[in-house]
């Protein structure tokens, strides 16, 4: 059938990853270091990479092609969360909701097992635990506010700052975040689902050219559809030409550090 298809020109490819960040299908990998369509059946068509794409590498034609197959793609993507499952959190117990009942693996219903649930079950242990998490811990937020749609880009605060912008399920997830991410750096917070990640772009970009960050680290959650907080910072890295040390981090639903 003929229908429109993204079309990836090599040479122009630089193989900054954006547009794999951007497609919540999963067509688009890097291979050898550049990006490439994996299948027709995974590419909707919608375009969601080509804004992404600081070259022009990747262009929206119309030619035959295999039919976009979405029962095809949540496999695929089911198959990937799987494996990252099996090597990444062994001791994690979940129950996820089917591709017919939710579409998006960012809203798959899962059960985590934490470290409390197990010493609540060792009654011999629960007095240490708890007389040890007694111990009062600090919050290390610098600034207010700290959702971006709040922030104003010209804040004093955010001068040379470093800076972490991270998604706002992180926190919640990552039980050190304060301690291990958040300290001595300005914190903006944002959701690329729930939000205009568009308007992040310009925003972001905003705050790079006013401020010249010192550094720039993301954290974000293992699902697809969060990957546009990261490829969202980057983007607004190329448009205002902002080069300096930055940092990514993705984070797993029951709290491991996966990259």
């Amino acid at each position: 059938m003929k229908r429109k298809i993204i079309e990836i020109k090599e040479e122009l490819c630089n193989g900054c990853g954006l547009c794999v960040d951007a497609c919540h299908e999963a067509a688009i990998e890097l291979v050898d270091g550049k990006a490439r369509l994996i299948s027709d059946e995974y590419c909707d068509g919608l375009g969601d990479c080509l804004p992404e794409c600081p070259t022009g590498a990747i262009l929206m034609i119309e030619r035959d092609a295999a039919a976009y197959d979405e029962e095809l793609v949540m496999s695929r993507i089911r198959e990937r969360e799987a494996a990252e499952d099996q090597v990444l959190a062994p001791h994690q117990e979940k129950t996820e909701l089917s591709a017919s009942t939710c579409g998006c693996p960012g809203m798959a219903a899962k059960s985590i097992r934490t470290q409390t649930d197990y010493v609540e079950q060792q009654p011999h242990q629960r007095k240490n635990h708890y007389d040890h998490q007694q111990q009062e811990v600090p919050s290390e937020l610098r600034q207010w506010p700290v959702q971006l749609n709040l922030v104003h880009p010209q804040a004093p605060y955010l001068k040379e700052a470093d800076l972490l912008i991270a998604a706002d399920c992180t926190a919640y997830a990552y039980g050190n975040f304060h301690k291990d991410f958040m300290q001595g750096k300005v914190t903006l917070i944002g959701c690329p689902k729930l939000d205009d990640n568009q308007y992040y772009i310009e925003k972001l970009a905003e705050i790079f050219r006013l401020n010249s960050p010192k550094s720039i680290t993301v954290v974000r959650m293992q699902v697809p559809c969060c990957g546009g907080i990261t490829a969202g910072v980057r983007q607004a890295m190329l448009d205002s030409k902002t080069i300096v040390p930055y940092r990514e981090v993705t984070l797993s639903a029951d709290g491991q550090i996966i990259q």
